[in-house]
């Protein structure tokens, strides 16, 4: 039997195939039918069908639930994933999400026959707004990226409209590598501004590069090293004082929901990503929701349309010529936007700052558990993440980061974040969110802990209990194997 479950997730559906074999057998058509070629055009029509793999329903879903079963999931494994929040999704936001009103609905109804949705949608603008003391909101973006790179065009937009030509965007080295990236293909040039020693935004270098030419200066606040940045409302003054936006990455949202507001601190403009900050599934690159906020005289530029509410009855308003346009297809992620509106309503103000107390608690349990065998630079207190360094056992004992990264799937945790942020070497970034009990914490540490007592050796070869260890990782990326071959 063991034999027969290894083979059936390791085969291919092609190889598993046998000519003949179906899930389901249909009656004959009992209306007349066309021959393709009569109904389509000739050059969309293959010479051959496309070789099909033919299976049975029951060798089918053994296939799927055996493949899955070799992946880890938040429902699974502890994922103290630094840098991107994953916390546990609750399942009441899954049975709503798919009820019929919701699941049902064409993206090409008409507003009248949607008012639920819309309504939905203009509570969450507002909602949104207010954690970020901002004024307003669009749902637009699919991911935080999206968000990122459509506030970066709503600056742009905003300064043309202005006739000021402003051409940089100012990024502290250990911001994610999104910031830049955005930047760049916003058609703005990226300028890095050096942390000091104690893991904050230089402000002496952050002056020498404030100038005229500066639009945004884009910050993660809490930053990328889990610290929270109390010099923000001198750094936003200094940059509006230069005539630049201030640009907050809304990525570690989940340190601050109901202690402090971006807005409050000085940032005009902020994404969310919904999927951390607020839950929804978003393993392997999606589904996200990345929304931005921005302050009342960025509004007519953000993407069309934005839900309004006219007298009881809610629309979408197309009417913005100062509007960048759209940045993606129809009203945004709405599955997600729905499951991150049910995880506030469900939590209200108070219950999304214990969110907040909790995730920030959790996070420094485990720095204090583990410090004294794993290097933490910047300080003995954290914010909802901290970055451990493994660059000392790596000089005494030849273990590197992605050793112990490797190691922890042996004993069923998800890695954590490795050599990111880039400002610390062999760096580890944990995050273990609010979600988590003490005693997942206590394993978790206790595994790291006896991971840096190991042989060198044995884990450089780790993992040693998944169906892979090592794969050649640049050979991988390189030599992608997209075709099945018999």
């Amino acid at each position: 039997m063991k034999i027969m479950q290894n083979q059936q997730a390791t085969e291919l559906m092609f190889e598993l195939s046998h000519p003949g074999r179906r899930t389901h057998r249909l009656p004959e058509c009992d209306v007349p039918i066309g021959e393709a070629r009569s109904l389509l055009p000739a050059n969309v029509l293959a010479d051959n069908p496309p070789p099909l793999p033919e299976l049975g329903e029951i060798d089918l879903i053994r296939h799927f639930i055996n493949l899955s079963a070799r992946n880890m999931s938040i429902d699974t494994n502890f994922y103290p994933l630094g840098s991107c929040t994953m916390k546990y999704n609750p399942k009441r936001h899954e049975r709503l999400a798919a009820l019929p009103g919701w699941a049902n609905l064409h993206p090409l109804q008409c507003d009248e026959s949607c008012q639920g949705m819309l309504g939905m949608l203009w509570e969450m603008q507002n909602i949104l707004g207010e954690i970020a003391g901002l004024d307003a909101v669009s749902l637009q973006p699919a991911a935080g990226a999206q968000g990122e790179l459509t506030a970066l065009l709503v600056a742009a937009a905003h300064f043309r409209d202005r006739k000021e030509s402003r051409s940089r965007v100012l990024i502290p080295d250990s911001a994610h590598g999104t910031n830049p990236a955005s930047a760049a293909i916003a058609g703005f040039e990226a300028v890095s501004v050096m942390s000091n020693a104690k893991g904050l935004v230089d402000l002496e270098d952050l002056k020498t590069k404030l100038d005229q030419r500066t639009a945004v200066f884009m910050i993660t606040n809490p930053n990328t090293l889990g610290l929270f940045d109390g010099q923000i409302t001198e750094i936003t003054r200094l940059v509006h004082q230069h005539g630049g936006l201030v640009y907050l990455d809304g990525a570690n949202m989940n340190a601050i929901l109901g202690i402090t507001r971006p807005g409050d601190f000085g940032a005009d403009m902020m994404h969310y990503n919904v999927h951390k900050t607020f839950t929804g599934p978003h393993g392997a690159g999606g589904p996200g929701s990345g929304p931005i906020a921005v302050r009342s005289f960025l509004a007519p530029f953000l993407p069309a349309p934005i839900v309004v509410a006219d007298e009881g009855r809610y629309r979408l308003d197309y009417e913005r010529p100062k509007s960048i346009g759209r940045v993606r297809s129809f009203n945004g992620n709405i599955g997600i936007l729905l499951r991150g509106y049910c995880y506030i309503r469900t939590l209200g103000p108070e219950g999304l700052r214990e969110v907040t107390e909790n995730a920030v608690l959790n996070a420094n349990y485990l720095l204090a558990r583990i410090k004294h065998a794993y290097e933490v630079r910047h300080g003995d207190r954290c914010m909802h993440e901290f970055v451990a360094s493994a660059q000392q056992l790596k000089r005494t004992r030849k273990i590197s980061a992605m050793d112990i990264a490797k190691r922890l799937l042996d004993f069923g945790f998800h890695a954590p974040t490795v050599y990111f942020p880039l400002v610390v070497p062999e760096a580890i970034m944990i995050e273990p969110t609010e979600t988590e009990s003490k005693e997942t914490l206590d394993a978790f540490a206790e595994a790291l802990l006896e991971i840096q007592k190991e042989d060198a050796e044995f884990l450089h070869n780790a993992p040693h209990t998944m169906p892979i260890s090592r794969p050649d990782e640049v050979k991988a990326a390189k030599e992608p194997i997209l075709r099945w071959k018999k």
